[in-house]
C-alpha cells in the first residue's frame, strides 16, 4: 500500500518534472522570438540550430531541464510500478539522448563539410531520443493507466502522431536516396521536428501527470 505522505511526495515530484518540461519547452519557444535567434527559420532549421547561436546556454539549459524533468517523472512511475521495464529502458534512452545532444552540439555546416565524431553522436542521439520516447509511451500506456481508458487512448494517439512525424523524415530520406538528392530539402524539416517535439512532450506530460488514487490504496 501507498501511504499518504509517500503519495504526496510522488505527486510533488511528478508535478515538478512536468514543470521542468514546460519551462524547458518555453525557453526553446522564447529563442524563436528574441534576437538573434529569431532569425533562425522555424520551418527549415532544426531546433539544435539554437545550440550554435549566442544563446547556446539558454538552449542547453532548456534541454537539460527536459531531460531532468523526464527522469524525475519516469522514476516516479517506475516506483509506482506503472512503468514496465522495457518502457523504463526506452525512457532512459530518451533522457540520455537529450544529454548527449547538449554535450555534443550539432556541427556548424557553415564551417565544416561533414560531421565529426561529436556531430555523429549528436545525430545518433537525436534519432534515438525522438524514437525512444513515443515507443516508451506506447509500451507504458496500459500499465500506467489500468483504470483510465481515456488517458490511455490519449497518450497512445500522441505517441502514434509523434512516430508519424518521424515517418515523414524517414520518407524524405528514402526518396532522396532513390533520387540521389538531399533529403532535408524535400520537407520543411524545422517544422516537422518542432511538431514532433511538441507532440512528444505532450505525450510525456500526459503520461507523467498524477492519477487519482483509487479508494483503499492509501492508509
Amino acid at each position: 500500500m501507498v501511504t499518504v505522505p509517500a503519495r504526496r511526495v510522488s505527486v510533488a515530484v511528478s508535478l515538478t518534472g512536468i514543470a521542468a518540461l514546460v519551462i524547458g519547452a518555453g525557453l526553446v519557444l522564447l529563442l524563436q522570438v528574441i534576437p538573434p535567434t529569431d532569425e533562425i527559420s522555424a520551418t527549415r532549421r532544426t531546433i539544435s540550430e539554437y545550440g550554435l547561436s549566442d544563446h547556446k546556454r539558454v538552449f542547453d539549459v532548456a534541454v537539460v531541464l527536459v531531460a531532468l524533468g523526464s527522469a524525475a517523472g519516469l522514476a516516479v512511475l517506475r516506483g509506482q510500478r506503472r512503468l514496465p521495464v522495457p518502457a523504463a529502458i526506452l525512457g532512459t534512452l530518451w533522457t540520455v539522448g537529450l544529454l548527449v545532444i547538449v554535450a555534443f552540439p550539432k556541427p556548424d555546416w557553415a564551417t565544416v563539410s561533414r560531421a565529426d565524431f561529436g556531430g555523429t553522436l549528436h545525430r545518433i542521439a537525436s534519432v534515438v531520443a525522438f524514437v525512444a520516447l513515443p515507443l516508451a509511451v506506447l509500451v507504458a500506456a496500459r500499465t500506467a493507466f489500468p483504470s483510465s481508458p481515456g488517458r490511455r487512448r490519449l497518450v497512445r494517439v500522441l505517441a502514434v502522431v509523434s512516430l508519424g512525424w518521424f515517418a515523414v523524415i524517414l520518407g524524405a530520406v528514402v526518396v532522396a536516396a532513390l533520387e540521389d538528392g538531399r533529403w532535408w530539402t524535400l520537407i520543411p524539416l524545422g517544422l516537422v521536428e518542432r511538431g514532433m517535439a511538441v507532440t512528444e512532450l505532450l505525450a510525456l506530460g500526459v503520461l507523467l501527470a498524477p492519477v487519482a488514487e483509487r479508494p483503499g490504496r492509501t492508509q
